[in-house]
Parts: structure tokens; sequence; C-alpha cells
């Protein structure tokens, strides 16, 4: 399937549905139709405004839509979005607080490359700024990267991770969701042993494959199952001549969504249904609890072949993080080097993804860490998203995590002093990867 002809058959057929569903809405909400009443046209209409905002959605980056957080003042403060670093395939910003002083807890999120943009964070950060300066990992679209611009796998990942701590300094404390756990923990490790001031103050880790066979999940099953080959030729395919990444292999993002919905496909059928249902009786909203979940979750982006592959073979199949045998840029990477991070796993005990266990693995990985220095939670209760986004994050695990960070702050105080003293003098405050 590695062909081009596949990626742009795949977005004829988006398009023609989004076609479809604009021409269902208006044809039945045509003025004439009025006249002669009949519950068809009604839901030809509801089916046809559902049908096109799914598919439009699909080839859109969501907005933060985070305008305003409410300061220690009772004031609302401006919430602006500002680039630290650019690099091709991502970037790190900052959401700066204007007109606030600047917090001293300092969270770095690391957002999953796992098919959907950094944007499904979107509550997660909300959550996190009335309490500290966030800045988070914004992934790129592969489609949109031109194939000139080389390749990005899963050790181009880490080494971005590296940079990207580096620029923030030691005292910043680092949350990874899901997908880039193991390659967090990797990258920390990685500084540990080459640039041991650069380390993190903290690490937590949140739902994250650090060892898949600790508890098999569907995810880790298919893994297992299928041949790189077989997925090499089921899953890759060529971006279209539409796109700036023309000829760049990718895991396309609409191949990504149909398996995600297929595992729970009666559920989203069932969703589908009664929104259309409550779009015949004017009881949708364009911000109702539908949209706000469906605008996020049908936004989907390609990842990079080699990325998307590495990542299989590498973490699921060859287990080298949770063999401790990672290799990043030439270099093999000793987990056990990490010595001055405390270190945080969070899992949730109906997890269908990352089963309880499999982040946990982390802990005994980090050997020259002090047990003092470690700790992990579970979430009684919670699915995947949960722990991250859901009802359990904001009640339970975002209170223990700021807890946390506190009881290890002003550990890297005096280095991220030093460092920030340096760059301001115009030396050199970070070594090249």
């Amino acid at each position: 399937m590695r062909y081009t002809a596949t990626y742009d058959l795949m977005e004829t057929m988006r398009n023609t549905n989004q076609w479809l569903g604009a021409t269902a809405a208006a044809f039945g909400n045509y003025p004439a139709v009025a006249a002669l009443p009949n519950p068809w046209f009604e839901w030809l209409a509801a089916w046809g405004e559902v049908t096109e905002r799914s598919f439009a959605r699909m080839v859109a980056k969501p907005d933060w839509g985070i305008y305003t957080v409410v300061g220690a003042d009772g004031r609302d403060h401006v919430v602006s979005v500002e680039k630290l670093v650019e690099r091709p395939f991502g970037d790190l910003i900052h959401f700066k607080v204007q007109g606030r002083d600047p917090k001293p807890r300092r969270v770095l999120l690391v957002a999953p490359m796992s098919g959907h943009y950094a944007t499904l964070l979107r509550s997660t950060v909300s959550s996190l700024l009335p309490d500290a300066e966030v800045y988070i990992t914004d992934w790129h679209n592969a489609r949109d990267i031109p194939a000139s611009l080389g390749k990005f796998d899963i050790e181009d990942y880490t080494l971005y991770l590296v940079e990207f701590m580096r620029a923030l300094g030691p005292d910043i404390n680092v949350i990874a969701v899901c997908q880039p756990a193991p390659l967090t923990l990797a990258a920390t490790a990685y500084l540990a042993e080459l640039d041991p001031e650069a380390q993190p103050q903290t690490l937590t880790l949140i739902g994250g494959p650090i060892d898949p066979d600790v508890a098999a999940t569907d995810v880790t099953d298919f893994g297992r199952r299928v041949t790189m080959g077989q997925l090499e030729e089921m899953a890759i395919q060529r971006v279209g001549a539409k796109y700036k990444g023309v000829g760049r292999q990718v895991y396309p993002g609409l191949l990504q969504l149909a398996g995600f919905m297929s595992m729970n496909a009666e559920t989203h059928s069932n969703a589908f249904t009664n929104q259309i249902s409550k779009v015949m009786k004017g009881k949708a909203g364009d911000h109702d609890k539908h949209n706000k979940f469906y605008d996020e979750y049908l936004a989907v982006m390609d990842m990079t072949a080699e990325f998307y592959l590495s990542t299989v073979e590498r973490i699921f199949k060859n287990r080298e993080i949770a063999r401790n045998e990672f290799v990043v840029n030439g270099h093999r990477v000793d987990i056990g080097k990490i010595t001055d991070v405390a270190i945080k796993t969070v899992e949730g005990s109906k997890d269908d993804i990352t089963a309880p266990g499999q982040c946990a693995a982390a802990l005994p990985l980090c050997t020259g860490v002090p047990e003092e220095k470690k700790a992990g939670y579970i979430e009684i209760g919670a699915g995947h998203y949960g722990i991250f986004a859901g009802k359990s994050w904001r009640n339970h695990i975002r209170p223990l995590v700021l807890e946390f960070i506190d009881q290890n702050a002003g550990a890297h105080a005096e280095q991220a002093k030093k460092k920030r003293a340096a760059k301001a003098r115009g030396k050199p405050a970070l070594k090249a990867v």
C-alpha cells in the first residue's frame, strides 16, 4: 500500500463524504421543503450537518482555545501561545499568562505523537495553568513537512526532548503522557549520563508503555501478532500532491482514525445516531458535549513511517526500554544513570490501552534513584483518558502530581540559577546534542 494513489483515495473519500454532508444539509434546509412538512427532510438536514462537520474536522488542526486564566488577584489574565524552540517536526511552546508574575512551578508536558495533535491535552494544560508555568511539545503533521527535511524516528524524538529539556533548565518538572513515556525516560537517562546538570527536577510518567509485556492489551497483542513486513505493507502510504510533504512515507491519520473507531465501533455509532436525533430536535449546540469531544477526536495527523515502525519494533516487540538496551545516536542509554530526578508513575486500573504495570515498570529500572524519590500510583476505576484529562485527573491525580512536584521543589534551583546566569552573560549554557 506504499503508494500515493492509496493516500489520495482516502482523502478523496473523506472529501466526498464532507461534500455529501454539506449537500444533504443544504437540501434538507431548502426553504421550499418547509412547505412540505416531512420528518425525512429534517433527518436529512441533521444527518448532513453532523456528517459535514465530522469529515471536515479530520483535516483541521484544532485551536488551543485557552484564552484567559484567573490569577491570584481574581482577574482574568490573557494567555498567549509562544514558541520557544522551533524545529521541523515539532516545537516547544509556552502558555504565557500576561500580567502575572512567573510561577515557581514549571511544567513541561510531553504530548504523545500517536495520531492526535497535542491539543488532546488541552484540558490538562488548562488545569495546570492557574498553578504553574506550562510548556508543551507541539508535534507537527508529517504530511505538511517536506520530504527534503529528512527522517524522524524515535531516536530523533528522544533528541528533541533532550533539546527541549536543556532549553528549559534543570528546574523543569516533566510530565509525559502515554506514548512518549518510555522515550522521555530515555531522554532523561541520556542527559543524566552526558549532561547530568541538565536533568529535570521531577519526572512523572502517566499511562506509558515502559514494558508492554507486563500486562497484555489489544494494543500489545496486535504488535505481537503482526510482522514488521505486514505492518509496513498494511499501514504505510506516501503523501499525495495536495500537501507539502508529497512523497513522504507516513502512517496516515485517516487510517489511524479508522483503527481507533473500530475498537469501539458500537459506542461511536450510537454517539453519532444520538447526535443526529438531537440536531433534529434542536437540542444540539455548536459546543455541546458530543461536538467538543469529536472535534478533537476526529482531528488526526499523519506520523512519519519511520517513527511508527520504529516504535512498534523497538518499544513493543524488542522492548529496548524495558530491557535497558535503547540506543540513541549510536549511544546506549543506561536508565540506571539517572540519579538526581524524582520519578512518579501514574496508572488507571481500567486502562485498556496501557494496562496497570506497564508504566510502573519504570521504577525498578531507575536503580540509581533513591527509593524515597520514587512513587507509584494507581487510580481505581479510571480508564486511559481519565488519568490525564478526565475527572480522575482533575479530582485526584492532578493534586497528587502537584504535591509531588512541591515535595521536590528547589532540588535543582542552584543549577538552574547558574545556567541562566551563564546564558544571560552570553556564554553557551547548552551543550550540543
